[in-house]
Protein backbone atom coordinates (compact mmCIF):
# COMPACT_ATOMS: atom_id res chain seq x y z
CA UNK A 1 0.00 0.00 0.00
CA UNK A 2 1.51 3.32 -1.14
CA UNK A 3 1.67 6.18 1.34
CA UNK A 4 3.35 9.58 1.28
CA UNK A 5 6.83 9.32 2.75
CA UNK A 6 6.89 9.35 6.54
CA UNK A 7 9.53 11.17 8.54
CA UNK A 8 10.19 11.04 12.28
CA UNK A 9 11.58 14.32 13.54
CA UNK A 10 11.72 13.09 17.14
CA UNK A 11 14.67 10.92 16.14
CA UNK A 12 16.56 13.83 14.59
CA UNK A 13 15.53 16.75 16.83
CA UNK A 14 15.40 15.34 20.37
CA UNK A 15 17.96 13.71 22.67
CA UNK A 16 18.01 9.92 22.48
CA UNK A 17 16.80 9.75 26.08
CA UNK A 18 13.53 11.44 25.05
CA UNK A 19 12.08 8.31 23.44
CA UNK A 20 12.27 4.54 23.13
CA UNK A 21 11.97 2.67 19.83
CA UNK A 22 9.18 0.10 20.00
CA UNK A 23 7.30 -2.05 17.51
CA UNK A 24 3.52 -2.15 17.92
CA UNK A 25 1.74 -5.24 19.13
CA UNK A 26 0.10 -7.26 16.36
CA UNK A 27 -3.73 -7.21 16.66
CA UNK A 28 -5.34 -10.50 15.71
CA UNK A 29 -8.17 -9.35 13.42
CA UNK A 30 -8.29 -5.56 12.94
CA UNK A 31 -11.45 -4.03 11.48
CA UNK A 32 -12.77 -0.53 10.79
CA UNK A 33 -14.85 1.47 13.22
CA UNK A 34 -14.54 5.03 11.85
CA UNK A 35 -12.33 6.64 9.22
CA UNK A 36 -11.79 10.39 8.84
CA UNK A 37 -11.59 10.79 5.06
CA UNK A 38 -11.46 14.64 5.05
CA UNK A 39 -8.49 14.64 7.45
CA UNK A 40 -6.85 11.89 5.42
CA UNK A 41 -7.16 14.05 2.31
CA UNK A 42 -5.53 16.98 4.15
CA UNK A 43 -2.63 14.67 5.02
CA UNK A 44 -2.21 13.59 1.39
CA UNK A 45 -3.44 10.05 2.04
CA UNK A 46 -5.12 8.18 -0.84
CA UNK A 47 -8.69 7.29 0.07
CA UNK A 48 -8.05 3.57 -0.35
CA UNK A 49 -5.62 3.67 2.58
CA UNK A 50 -8.54 4.42 4.89
CA UNK A 51 -10.77 1.56 3.76
CA UNK A 52 -10.64 -2.21 3.44
CA UNK A 53 -8.65 -4.94 5.12
CA UNK A 54 -5.28 -3.59 3.99
CA UNK A 55 -6.10 -0.17 5.46
CA UNK A 56 -7.22 -1.74 8.73
CA UNK A 57 -3.97 -3.69 8.97
CA UNK A 58 -1.97 -0.56 8.22
CA UNK A 59 -3.51 1.76 10.82
CA UNK A 60 -3.88 -0.87 13.52
CA UNK A 61 -0.11 -1.42 13.46
CA UNK A 62 -0.36 -4.93 12.03
CA UNK A 63 1.48 -3.94 8.85
CA UNK A 64 3.24 -0.58 9.13
CA UNK A 65 4.87 1.20 6.17
CA UNK A 66 8.54 0.27 5.76
CA UNK A 67 9.64 3.85 6.50
CA UNK A 68 7.72 4.03 9.81
CA UNK A 69 9.98 4.40 12.86
CA UNK A 70 7.67 3.97 15.85
CA UNK A 71 8.73 5.49 19.15
CA UNK A 72 7.21 5.94 22.60
CA UNK A 73 7.98 9.33 24.16
CA UNK A 74 9.33 9.80 27.66
CA UNK A 75 7.83 12.49 29.89
CA UNK A 76 7.09 13.21 33.52
CA UNK A 77 4.25 15.17 35.07
CA UNK A 78 2.31 16.44 38.03
CA UNK A 79 -0.76 14.22 38.44
CA UNK A 80 -3.41 15.76 40.69
CA UNK A 81 -0.69 17.98 42.12
CA UNK A 82 1.81 15.20 42.82
CA UNK A 83 5.12 15.06 40.95
CA UNK A 84 5.78 11.83 39.04
CA UNK A 85 9.35 11.82 37.65
CA UNK A 86 8.64 9.28 34.90
CA UNK A 87 5.45 8.62 32.96
CA UNK A 88 5.74 8.33 29.17
CA UNK A 89 3.69 6.77 26.39
CA UNK A 90 2.51 3.58 28.01
CA UNK A 91 0.14 2.56 25.22
CA UNK A 92 0.97 4.81 22.29
CA UNK A 93 3.55 4.98 19.51
CA UNK A 94 4.35 7.82 17.15
CA UNK A 95 5.01 6.17 13.78
CA UNK A 96 6.10 9.36 12.00
CA UNK A 97 4.90 12.62 10.51
CA UNK A 98 3.11 13.68 7.35
CA UNK A 99 2.75 17.18 5.93
CA UNK A 100 -0.71 18.67 6.36
CA UNK A 101 -2.36 20.80 3.68
CA UNK A 102 -1.69 23.86 5.86
CA UNK A 103 2.05 23.37 5.35
CA UNK A 104 2.81 22.10 8.87
CA UNK A 105 3.83 18.61 9.99
CA UNK A 106 1.48 16.32 11.90
CA UNK A 107 2.35 13.39 14.14
CA UNK A 108 0.62 10.10 13.48
CA UNK A 109 0.25 8.21 16.73
CA UNK A 110 -1.23 4.76 17.33
CA UNK A 111 -3.00 4.70 20.69
CA UNK A 112 -3.70 1.27 22.13
CA UNK A 113 -0.83 -0.31 20.20
CA UNK A 114 0.54 -2.43 23.06
CA UNK A 115 3.01 -2.14 25.93
CA UNK A 116 6.10 0.05 25.85
CA UNK A 117 9.02 0.72 28.17
CA UNK A 118 6.74 3.22 29.95
CA UNK A 119 3.68 0.99 30.49
CA UNK A 120 4.21 0.61 34.25
CA UNK A 121 2.64 -2.87 34.40
CA UNK A 122 -0.24 -1.82 32.13
CA UNK A 123 -1.25 -3.86 29.07
CA UNK A 124 -0.74 -0.96 26.66
CA UNK A 125 -4.11 -1.57 25.03
CA UNK A 126 -7.21 0.55 24.54
CA UNK A 127 -10.89 -0.35 24.72
CA UNK A 128 -13.53 0.47 22.13
CA UNK A 129 -15.41 2.90 24.42
CA UNK A 130 -12.57 5.32 25.17
CA UNK A 131 -11.33 5.15 21.57
CA UNK A 132 -14.73 6.13 20.15
CA UNK A 133 -15.13 8.81 22.83
CA UNK A 134 -11.81 10.43 21.88
CA UNK A 135 -12.61 10.20 18.16
CA UNK A 136 -16.02 11.85 18.60
CA UNK A 137 -15.00 14.52 21.10
CA UNK A 138 -11.73 15.53 19.44
CA UNK A 139 -13.42 15.93 16.07
CA UNK A 140 -16.27 17.84 17.72
CA UNK A 141 -13.74 20.20 19.30
CA UNK A 142 -12.06 20.76 15.93
CA UNK A 143 -15.41 21.64 14.36
CA UNK A 144 -16.08 24.08 17.21
CA UNK A 145 -12.89 25.92 16.20
CA UNK A 146 -10.91 24.91 19.29
CA UNK A 147 -7.28 23.83 19.02
CA UNK A 148 -7.11 20.07 19.47
CA UNK A 149 -5.45 16.84 18.53
CA UNK A 150 -7.54 15.02 15.97
CA UNK A 151 -8.55 11.50 15.06
CA UNK A 152 -7.74 9.93 11.70
CA UNK A 153 -9.14 6.48 12.37
CA UNK A 154 -10.66 4.18 14.98
CA UNK A 155 -10.24 0.46 14.55
CA UNK A 156 -11.25 -2.62 16.46
CA UNK A 157 -8.47 -5.05 17.29
CA UNK A 158 -10.62 -8.17 17.07
CA UNK A 159 -9.75 -9.05 20.66
CA UNK A 160 -11.27 -8.75 24.10
CA UNK A 161 -9.30 -6.92 26.79
CA UNK A 162 -9.70 -6.87 30.57
CA UNK A 163 -10.96 -3.69 32.20
CA UNK A 164 -12.30 -2.71 35.62
CA UNK A 165 -15.96 -3.33 34.78
CA UNK A 166 -15.35 -6.50 32.76
CA UNK A 167 -14.05 -7.46 29.31
CA UNK A 168 -14.19 -4.85 26.56
CA UNK A 169 -13.62 -5.05 22.80
CA UNK A 170 -10.08 -3.85 22.05
CA UNK A 171 -9.49 -0.86 19.77
CA UNK A 172 -6.79 1.40 18.34
CA UNK A 173 -7.03 5.14 17.73
CA UNK A 174 -4.89 6.93 15.15
CA UNK A 175 -4.30 10.33 16.74
CA UNK A 176 -3.03 13.31 14.77
CA UNK A 177 -1.24 16.21 16.47
CA UNK A 178 1.05 19.11 15.66
CA UNK A 179 3.33 17.40 18.15
CA UNK A 180 3.19 15.39 21.34
CA UNK A 181 5.57 17.62 23.27
CA UNK A 182 4.06 18.34 26.69
CA UNK A 183 4.77 20.39 29.77
CA UNK A 184 5.75 17.02 31.22
CA UNK A 185 8.43 16.61 28.53
CA UNK A 186 10.33 19.47 30.19
CA UNK A 187 9.69 18.03 33.64
CA UNK A 188 11.29 14.75 32.56
CA UNK A 189 14.67 16.37 31.93
CA UNK A 190 14.35 18.82 34.85
CA UNK A 191 13.92 15.88 37.24
CA UNK A 192 17.16 14.46 35.88
CA UNK A 193 19.08 17.73 36.03
CA UNK A 194 19.91 17.39 32.33
CA UNK A 195 20.20 21.03 31.29
CA UNK A 196 21.70 20.20 27.89
CA UNK A 197 18.69 18.04 27.01
CA UNK A 198 16.35 20.69 28.45
CA UNK A 199 17.88 23.34 26.18
CA UNK A 200 17.65 21.07 23.15
CA UNK A 201 14.01 20.35 23.93
CA UNK A 202 13.25 24.06 24.30
CA UNK A 203 14.97 24.84 20.99
CA UNK A 204 13.02 22.04 19.32
CA UNK A 205 9.72 23.35 20.71
CA UNK A 206 10.59 26.80 19.37
CA UNK A 207 11.59 25.46 15.94
CA UNK A 208 8.42 23.39 15.63
CA UNK A 209 5.83 25.74 17.12
CA UNK A 210 7.27 29.26 17.58
CA UNK A 211 9.76 29.56 14.70
CA UNK A 212 9.94 33.38 14.79
CA UNK A 213 11.65 33.09 18.19
CA UNK A 214 14.61 31.31 16.62
CA UNK A 215 16.02 34.70 15.65
CA UNK A 216 15.82 36.00 19.24
CA UNK A 217 19.05 35.67 21.25
CA UNK A 218 19.16 33.63 24.46
CA UNK A 219 18.05 33.97 27.21
CA UNK A 220 15.35 36.30 25.84
CA UNK A 221 14.33 33.52 23.43
CA UNK A 222 13.31 31.24 26.30
CA UNK A 223 11.61 34.04 28.19
CA UNK A 224 9.50 34.76 25.11
CA UNK A 225 8.76 31.04 24.76
CA UNK A 226 7.30 31.02 28.28
CA UNK A 227 5.34 34.19 27.56
CA UNK A 228 3.92 32.67 24.36
CA UNK A 229 2.87 29.56 26.27
CA UNK A 230 1.17 31.70 28.92
CA UNK A 231 -0.96 33.42 26.29
CA UNK A 232 -1.60 30.19 24.38
CA UNK A 233 -2.78 28.37 27.51
CA UNK A 234 -5.00 31.25 28.60
CA UNK A 235 -6.61 31.35 25.16
CA UNK A 236 -7.18 27.61 24.98
CA UNK A 237 -8.80 27.34 28.41
CA UNK A 238 -11.04 30.33 27.70
CA UNK A 239 -12.28 28.46 24.63
CA UNK A 240 -13.06 25.40 26.75
CA UNK A 241 -15.06 27.64 29.06
CA UNK A 242 -16.93 29.12 26.08
CA UNK A 243 -18.44 25.77 25.13
CA UNK A 244 -18.81 24.27 28.61
CA UNK A 245 -16.01 21.73 28.19
CA UNK A 246 -14.41 20.09 31.21
CA UNK A 247 -11.12 18.32 30.51
CA UNK A 248 -11.30 16.21 33.67
CA UNK A 249 -7.62 15.30 34.06
CA UNK A 250 -5.65 18.48 33.52
CA UNK A 251 -2.29 17.14 34.71
CA UNK A 252 0.90 18.72 33.37
CA UNK A 253 1.53 15.68 31.16
CA UNK A 254 -1.75 16.47 29.40
CA UNK A 255 -0.74 20.05 28.56
CA UNK A 256 0.45 20.40 24.96
CA UNK A 257 3.33 22.68 23.98
CA UNK A 258 1.55 23.00 20.61
CA UNK A 259 -1.47 24.51 22.40
CA UNK A 260 -3.84 21.70 21.44
CA UNK A 261 -6.41 20.03 23.67
CA UNK A 262 -4.68 16.76 24.51
CA UNK A 263 -5.92 13.45 25.92
CA UNK A 264 -9.69 12.97 26.00
CA UNK A 265 -10.06 10.66 28.96
CA UNK A 266 -12.87 11.44 31.44
CA UNK A 267 -13.75 14.68 29.65
CA UNK A 268 -17.29 16.01 29.22
CA UNK A 269 -19.37 18.84 27.86
CA UNK A 270 -21.64 20.24 30.54
CA UNK A 271 -25.39 19.72 30.40
CA UNK A 272 -26.99 21.57 33.35
CA UNK A 273 -24.76 24.48 34.31
CA UNK A 274 -22.89 24.44 37.58
CA UNK A 275 -19.80 26.58 37.90
CA UNK A 276 -18.09 23.82 39.91
CA UNK A 277 -19.26 20.92 37.74
CA UNK A 278 -17.17 17.72 37.83
CA UNK A 279 -17.72 14.58 35.77
CA UNK A 280 -14.41 12.72 36.04
CA UNK A 281 -14.51 9.68 38.33
CA UNK A 282 -10.84 10.17 39.20
CA UNK A 283 -11.27 13.83 40.19
CA UNK A 284 -12.69 13.13 43.62
CA UNK A 285 -11.70 16.48 45.12
CA UNK A 286 -12.87 18.63 42.23
CA UNK A 287 -9.34 19.82 41.42
CA UNK A 288 -10.22 20.04 37.73
CA UNK A 289 -13.81 21.26 38.03
CA UNK A 290 -15.12 23.58 35.31
CA UNK A 291 -14.36 26.78 37.25
CA UNK A 292 -10.96 25.49 38.42
CA UNK A 293 -9.57 25.09 34.91
CA UNK A 294 -8.33 28.71 34.59
CA UNK A 295 -6.27 28.71 37.83
CA UNK A 296 -5.01 25.20 37.09
CA UNK A 297 -3.71 26.52 33.78
CA UNK A 298 -1.54 28.98 35.69
CA UNK A 299 -0.48 26.30 38.21
CA UNK A 300 0.65 24.04 35.39
CA UNK A 301 2.51 26.91 33.71
CA UNK A 302 4.30 27.54 36.99
CA UNK A 303 5.56 23.94 37.01
CA UNK A 304 6.79 24.44 33.46
CA UNK A 305 8.49 27.72 34.39
CA UNK A 306 10.36 25.95 37.18
CA UNK A 307 11.85 23.62 34.58
CA UNK A 308 12.89 26.54 32.36
CA UNK A 309 14.67 28.52 35.09
CA UNK A 310 18.22 27.49 34.00
CA UNK A 311 17.42 28.85 30.52
CA UNK A 312 15.78 32.12 31.62
CA UNK A 313 18.87 33.64 33.26
CA UNK A 314 22.29 32.56 34.50
CA UNK A 315 21.48 34.12 37.87
CA UNK A 316 18.89 31.97 39.62
CA UNK A 317 17.36 34.84 41.60
CA UNK A 318 16.93 36.87 38.43
CA UNK A 319 15.54 33.82 36.62
CA UNK A 320 12.89 33.39 39.32
CA UNK A 321 11.97 37.09 39.18
CA UNK A 322 11.68 36.90 35.39
CA UNK A 323 9.53 33.78 35.52
CA UNK A 324 7.22 35.28 38.14
CA UNK A 325 6.78 38.45 36.09
CA UNK A 326 5.80 36.41 33.02
CA UNK A 327 3.46 34.16 34.99
CA UNK A 328 1.79 37.22 36.52
CA UNK A 329 0.56 38.08 33.01
CA UNK A 330 -1.61 34.96 32.90
CA UNK A 331 -4.62 36.28 34.84
CA UNK A 332 -4.95 39.37 32.69
CA UNK A 333 -4.50 37.45 29.46
CA UNK A 334 -7.06 34.84 30.48
CA UNK A 335 -9.50 37.56 31.47
CA UNK A 336 -9.10 39.25 28.10
CA UNK A 337 -9.73 36.03 26.20
CA UNK A 338 -12.57 34.95 28.47
CA UNK A 339 -14.38 38.29 28.51
CA UNK A 340 -14.32 38.50 24.73
CA UNK A 341 -15.78 34.98 24.54
CA UNK A 342 -18.52 35.88 27.05
CA UNK A 343 -19.47 39.02 25.14
CA UNK A 344 -19.69 37.07 21.89
CA UNK A 345 -21.91 34.54 23.64
CA UNK A 346 -24.49 37.20 24.58
CA UNK A 347 -24.01 39.26 21.40
CA UNK A 348 -22.67 42.32 23.20
CA UNK A 349 -19.19 42.89 21.82
CA UNK A 350 -18.40 46.55 22.30
CA UNK A 351 -15.39 48.83 21.94
CA UNK A 352 -16.09 51.19 24.83
CA UNK A 353 -14.81 50.41 28.32
CA UNK A 354 -18.06 51.21 30.15
CA UNK A 355 -20.21 49.17 27.79
CA UNK A 356 -17.77 46.28 27.94
CA UNK A 357 -17.80 46.36 31.74
CA UNK A 358 -21.61 46.33 31.75
CA UNK A 359 -21.66 43.44 29.27
CA UNK A 360 -19.28 41.38 31.42
CA UNK A 361 -21.46 42.04 34.46
CA UNK A 362 -24.54 40.93 32.52
CA UNK A 363 -22.73 37.76 31.41
CA UNK A 364 -21.82 36.90 34.98
CA UNK A 365 -25.37 37.60 36.17
CA UNK A 366 -26.69 35.27 33.47
CA UNK A 367 -24.29 32.51 34.53
CA UNK A 368 -25.41 32.95 38.13
CA UNK A 369 -29.04 32.53 37.06
CA UNK A 370 -28.09 29.44 35.07
CA UNK A 371 -26.25 27.99 38.06
CA UNK A 372 -29.22 28.57 40.38
CA UNK A 373 -31.67 26.89 38.01
CA UNK A 374 -29.24 24.29 36.57
CA UNK A 375 -30.12 25.47 33.06
CA UNK A 376 -28.58 23.59 30.17
CA UNK A 377 -25.39 25.47 29.27
CA UNK A 378 -25.57 25.07 25.50
CA UNK A 379 -29.31 25.51 25.01
CA UNK A 380 -29.55 28.61 27.22
CA UNK A 381 -27.37 30.64 24.89
CA UNK A 382 -29.03 29.25 21.75
CA UNK A 383 -32.45 30.16 23.17
CA UNK A 384 -31.24 33.65 24.04
CA UNK A 385 -30.05 34.20 20.47
CA UNK A 386 -33.14 33.00 18.62
CA UNK A 387 -35.47 36.00 19.02
CA UNK A 388 -35.27 39.67 20.09
CA UNK A 389 -35.07 39.81 23.90
CA UNK A 390 -37.69 42.56 24.05
CA UNK A 391 -40.25 40.46 22.14
CA UNK A 392 -43.09 39.47 24.53
CA UNK A 393 -43.08 35.85 23.38
CA UNK A 394 -39.32 35.64 23.91
CA UNK A 395 -39.62 37.13 27.38
CA UNK A 396 -42.14 34.42 28.25
CA UNK A 397 -39.85 31.72 26.84
CA UNK A 398 -36.95 32.97 28.96
CA UNK A 399 -39.10 33.20 32.09
CA UNK A 400 -40.22 29.60 31.59
CA UNK A 401 -36.64 28.47 30.87
CA UNK A 402 -35.44 30.00 34.15
CA UNK A 403 -38.35 28.52 36.13
CA UNK A 404 -39.89 31.98 36.58
CA UNK A 405 -37.02 33.14 38.76
CA UNK A 406 -37.93 36.77 39.61
CA UNK A 407 -34.36 37.87 38.85
CA UNK A 408 -34.77 37.02 35.17
CA UNK A 409 -37.13 39.98 34.58
CA UNK A 410 -34.52 42.46 35.75
CA UNK A 411 -31.82 40.73 33.74
CA UNK A 412 -33.82 40.83 30.48
CA UNK A 413 -34.55 44.53 31.00
CA UNK A 414 -30.90 45.35 31.71
CA UNK A 415 -29.75 43.25 28.74
CA UNK A 416 -32.18 44.96 26.36
CA UNK A 417 -31.05 48.36 27.61
CA UNK A 418 -27.37 47.45 27.17
CA UNK A 419 -27.98 46.35 23.57
CA UNK A 420 -29.68 49.66 22.85
CA UNK A 421 -26.90 51.70 24.50
CA UNK A 422 -24.26 49.84 22.46
CA UNK A 423 -26.32 50.38 19.27
CA UNK A 424 -26.16 46.68 18.44
CA UNK A 425 -28.85 45.74 15.94
CA UNK A 426 -30.80 42.50 16.25
CA UNK A 427 -29.23 40.94 13.11
CA UNK A 428 -25.77 41.88 14.43
CA UNK A 429 -26.52 40.38 17.85
CA UNK A 430 -27.82 37.14 16.38
CA UNK A 431 -24.85 36.87 14.01
CA UNK A 432 -22.39 37.30 16.91
CA UNK A 433 -24.18 34.71 19.00
CA UNK A 434 -24.54 32.21 16.17
CA UNK A 435 -20.75 31.94 15.78
CA UNK A 436 -20.06 31.68 19.52
CA UNK A 437 -22.80 29.29 20.65
CA UNK A 438 -23.01 25.80 19.15
CA UNK A 439 -26.30 24.02 18.70
CA UNK A 440 -24.69 20.57 18.76
CA UNK A 441 -22.06 19.37 21.21
CA UNK A 442 -20.76 15.87 21.95
CA UNK A 443 -23.16 15.23 24.82
CA UNK A 444 -22.33 12.47 27.29
CA UNK A 445 -25.54 10.51 26.82
CA UNK A 446 -25.28 10.59 23.04
CA UNK A 447 -21.67 9.38 23.14
CA UNK A 448 -22.61 6.55 25.49
CA UNK A 449 -25.51 5.52 23.24
CA UNK A 450 -23.19 5.48 20.22
CA UNK A 451 -20.62 3.39 22.12
CA UNK A 452 -23.25 0.91 23.35
CA UNK A 453 -24.48 0.45 19.77
CA UNK A 454 -20.92 0.02 18.48
CA UNK A 455 -20.28 -2.73 21.03
CA UNK A 456 -23.15 -4.58 19.36
CA UNK A 457 -21.66 -4.02 15.92
CA UNK A 458 -23.89 -1.06 14.99
CA UNK A 459 -21.82 1.96 13.99
CA UNK A 460 -24.68 3.99 12.49
CA UNK A 461 -25.30 6.09 15.67
CA UNK A 462 -21.60 7.01 15.87
CA UNK A 463 -21.49 7.83 12.14
CA UNK A 464 -24.60 9.99 12.42
CA UNK A 465 -23.31 11.77 15.50
CA UNK A 466 -19.95 12.64 13.95
CA UNK A 467 -21.68 13.83 10.76
CA UNK A 468 -23.82 16.30 12.74
CA UNK A 469 -20.98 17.40 15.02
CA UNK A 470 -18.94 18.50 11.99
CA UNK A 471 -21.20 21.58 11.58
CA UNK A 472 -22.09 22.41 15.19
CA UNK A 473 -23.25 26.01 14.74
CA UNK A 474 -25.80 25.34 11.98
CA UNK A 475 -29.24 23.80 12.41
CA UNK A 476 -29.51 20.52 10.53
CA UNK A 477 -32.91 19.11 9.51
CA UNK A 478 -33.52 15.71 11.06
CA UNK A 479 -30.97 16.24 13.84
CA UNK A 480 -33.31 17.88 16.34
CA UNK A 481 -32.82 15.07 18.86
CA UNK A 482 -29.04 15.61 18.89
CA UNK A 483 -29.53 19.23 19.98
CA UNK A 484 -31.59 18.27 23.02
CA UNK A 485 -30.33 17.98 26.60
CA UNK A 486 -30.65 14.55 28.16
CA UNK A 487 -33.89 13.44 29.73
CA UNK A 488 -33.66 12.79 33.45
CA UNK A 489 -33.04 9.06 32.93
CA UNK A 490 -30.36 9.77 30.29
CA UNK A 491 -28.14 12.03 32.39
CA UNK A 492 -24.54 10.81 32.63
CA UNK A 493 -23.07 12.02 35.91
CA UNK A 494 -19.66 10.31 35.81
CA UNK A 495 -17.04 9.79 33.11
CA UNK A 496 -14.07 7.43 33.29
CA UNK A 497 -10.47 7.17 32.14
CA UNK A 498 -9.76 4.57 29.49
CA UNK A 499 -6.86 2.88 31.28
Amino acid sequence: MTLPKLMNRYLSDLPETAYQAQAPRQPSAPYWLLANLPLGKDLGLPEHTLTGDAGARLWSGACLPTDAEPVALAYAGHQFGMAVPQLGDGRALIIGQLMHADGDWRDLQLKGSGPTAFSRRGDGLAALGPVLREYLVSEAMHALGIATTRSLAALGSGESIAREFGPEPGAILVRVARSHLRFGSFEYFAHRGDEAALKRLADTAIAWHFPTLQRVPAPLRYQQLLSALVDQTAGLISEWMRVGFIHGVLNTDNMSIAGETLDYGPCAFMDGYRHDQVYSAVDRGGRYAYNQQPPIGQWNLTRLAECLLPLLDDDQTQAIDTAEAILDEYSQRFQQHHERALLRKIGLLSDTTDQRRMAVELSNQLLALMHTQACDFTMTFRLLGEHPPSEPAQIERLKWWFNHDPAVDDWIAAYTQALSAAAISEPERQAQMATANPLYIARNHQIEAAIDAARQGNLKPAERLIRVLRTPYTEQPGAEDLAQPPALEQIVTTTFCGT
